[in-house]
């Protein structure tokens, strides 16, 4: 499993063990599984698709730009802001 942190300027908006994160960088969406390279990059308004296990419908978790960091823990988006 993935550990997957959603961050806001306000709060942690989410902390929890997923299979597969979505997120629309600015150069593109990309997925996130463990074990995934490490790297660091900015996003664009858009949505991230968090899926609780392989195959399962995404959960859709609209954000406004800001930055997401994969490293040996798991994936950490810090988003402007997160609606809904």
């Amino acid at each position: 499993m993935l550990h997957f942190e959603l961050v806001t300027p306000a709060r942690l908006v989410r902390s929890e063990e997923v299979y597969m994160v979505t997120v629309p960088g600015t150069e593109g969406d990309f997925g996130v599984l463990e074990g995934h390279a490490p790297f660091m990059t900015t996003m664009r308004d858009g949505v991230l698709r968090v899926y609780k296990t392989d195959g399962a419908e995404p959960e859709q978790v609209t954000i406004k730009g800001g930055f997401a960091e994969v490293s040996s823990t798991g994936l950490s988006v810090l988003a402007e802001s997160v609606e809904g």
